[in-house]
């Protein structure tokens, strides 16, 4: 079994790319603060073009990095919970692996957005917290040992920080 001390970030990269790489610029600003080791720094993709043949390809590379993940982060914005061919998939595979998952609502919101969270994690052991960057900071520090305590204690469903109810 890999040793498994890294963030995976899925998202929408045709439309979320920029909070993801805000989060990047969070860390190199002030790497003390917001710690995560970047499961997608793992792996590299092949430097060449991919085409829509290559997703067999990207899905092995996806899992060797999701094999390293101790704690999914998913970005959740306007059009994520229609993605299936990555999105979905990532998703899955994290339920499959037992990765404690973070939901991060890109429109601030503190809690289950209903509306918007992809259906297959509505109802799964996750916390749901706003892009807020110290929720998140405290998502990936405190989630992963929450999740197993709860998980042990047979609790299921979403969950949210009472702090940052405020930041909505």
């Amino acid at each position: 079994m890999a040793y498994r001390n890294k963030t995976y970030i899925c998202f929408d990269a045709d439309e979320d790319m920029i909070y993801y790489q805000l989060m990047r610029a969070w860390k190199a600003k002030d790497g003390k603060e917001f710690q995560f080791h970047n499961a997608h720094d793992l792996f590299p993709m092949q430097n060449r073009k991919l085409d829509i043949n290559d997703e067999i390809y990207i899905k092995r590379k996806l899992r060797e990095r999701l094999l390293n993940t101790k704690c999914f982060i998913i970005l959740v914005g306007q059009k994520t919970r229609n993605l299936y061919k990555y999105v979905r998939w990532e998703i899955q595979v994290a339920l499959e692996l037992d990765i404690p998952i973070v939901v991060v609502n890109l429109n601030k919101k503190n809690g289950i957005d209903r509306d918007l969270c992809p259906p297959i994690i509505r109802e799964t052991l996750a916390i749901h917290i706003p892009y807020v960057r110290k929720a998140i900071v405290k998502g990936i520090d405190e989630w992963p040992s929450a999740h197993q305590r709860l998980k042990r204690e047979g609790k299921t469903g979403p969950y949210y920080y009472e702090e940052f109810a405020q930041e909505n």
